[in-house]
């Protein structure tokens, strides 16, 4: 039998499809961000895994995948929530028993970040934690405070540059749309300005979407209202022109958008803004998505 127990929806990054998932939490402690359909009470309630059976879990992995992981996931939501002591205990149990992980990673919420000092992040990153994925959704106050991300600027900002600070590498995500069309460019430039305060190696952007209905995001943002393709594409182009990034890898790939954008910031951001300015001017032309492509 598979050593590890998961408790079902599982969420992880697409760019950890060929890790070993590895659920230290279950849910989010939060989970109260309204845009946001992965851990609802009604799927998952919040809890920490027993930490015993976590080492055991680890042991186990070791004897029968040993020769095979190479990438380990922290999940749930917000690994990040446990002790450093706890986590240390995690990593070396990691390090002891697959010996061939040369990663781990886990979604890390900005208060799990608050309570950290450096000195303890710097501890986990000797230990192996080596990249985390970073929900900052949007830099701008008003539309955090509309979304109940229970974050700030300020407070997302002191995790990014914490983390940064211990060495962890930070993928961050915003998502396009948030703002509806009101709050639109002072979304995309305000989160350009927390990017370039803290430089995240890696930054990826996807459009809000609510495959489950928009009834609980509108009870406090009656007034929002989706961005259509052009509203999309002229927000990119906004936060574009606004990121002075000097080596982050950009992504906007998800199945969410509709525009594919890759590239390394700042180098390629004129490349980056033809694409997008071409979307707008010749949508037509422009190489988009078709619809049924856009599974959410």
């Amino acid at each position: 039998m598979f050593p590890i127990h998961y408790v079902e929806p599982v969420f992880r990054p697409p760019s950890e499809a060929d890790s070993l998932i590895l659920p230290v939490t279950n849910g989010c402690s939060w989970n109260q961000c309204t845009y946001c359909e992965m851990y609802s009470a009604a799927q998952k309630k919040f809890h920490v895994s027993d930490e015993a059976q976590l080492l055991d879990a680890i042991r186990a992995c070791g004897e029968q995948f040993a020769s095979q992981v190479q990438r380990v996931f922290l999940g749930d939501g917000d690994a990040l929530v446990l002790s450093t002591r706890r986590l240390l205990t995690l990593l070396e149990a990691i390090r002891s028993h697959l010996p061939k992980v040369r990663r781990i990673s886990s979604y890390c919420l900005p208060r799990n970040v608050r309570n950290k000092s450096v000195h303890e992040l710097q501890s986990l990153r000797a230990a192996g934690l080596s990249l985390v994925y970073v929900g900052a959704e949007s830099g701008d106050d008003v539309v955090l405070q509309k979304v109940r991300k229970g974050e700030t600027f300020e407070s997302t900002r002191d995790a990014l540059v914490k983390l940064g600070a211990a060495g962890i590498s930070r993928s961050v995500m915003l998502l396009n749309g948030l703002g509806g069309p009101g709050l639109s460019r002072q979304h995309a430039e305000n989160s350009a300005r927390l990017m370039n305060l803290v430089q995240p190696e890696f930054l990826a952007t996807l459009v809000v979407s609510f495959p489950q209905g928009e009834a609980r995001f509108r009870q406090d943002f009656p007034e929002w209202e989706p961005l259509n393709q052009q509203q999309l594409f002229a927000e990119m182009a906004w936060l574009l022109q606004a990121l002075e990034l000097k080596r982050s890898v950009f992504r906007s790939d998800h199945a969410s958008n509709w525009l594919v954008l890759k590239g390394v910031l700042g180098a390629e951001k004129e490349r980056l803004l033809q694409e997008v300015r071409g979307a707008i001017e010749r949508p037509q032309q422009a190489r988009l998505r078709p619809a049924w492509q856009r599974g959410l």
